[in-house]
């Protein structure tokens, strides 16, 4: 259709415009590592990652011990966006991507102020 816009794994996904860019991974197949950059005390450290290609990837995160799975479709991109704001996320670090070599990934790290979560009965 005109006019509209799939996804696409042509480049990394975007972060919100008031993220700082901590490490980028253009479109991958297979295993691979992302070491990202140093951020200051309290920053959350934001993950997101896109994918295409039936299978699952695994992102693993140093130093922090934290991790995730994303299932990717076939025929269409699938994307995810994780915040961590754990102790020990302001260090640099790597992130590790386990995918199989029929699925095709990137994948964005940022840094910025944690996302404040809505409290239940607010408003």
């Amino acid at each position: 259709m005109p006019g509209t816009t799939q996804p696409s794994l042509q480049k990394p996904p975007e972060l919100d415009a008031d993220a700082s860019l901590a490490g980028r991974q253009k479109v991958t197949t297979g295993n691979a590592s992302i070491s990202y950059s140093k951020g200051k005390k309290g920053d959350a450290l934001t993950i997101a990652v896109s994918c295409q290609g039936k299978g699952k990837i695994t992102v693993a995160v140093q130093p922090v011990q934290v991790f995730f799975p994303l299932e990717c479709g076939a025929d269409q991109v699938s994307t995810i966006s994780n915040e961590f704001s754990v102790s020990g996320v302001e260090r640099g670090g790597v992130v590790s991507v386990e995918a199989s070599s029929a699925v095709h990934w990137s994948m964005t790290i940022g840094r910025g102020a944690p996302t404040q979560a809505d409290s239940p009965g607010a408003g």
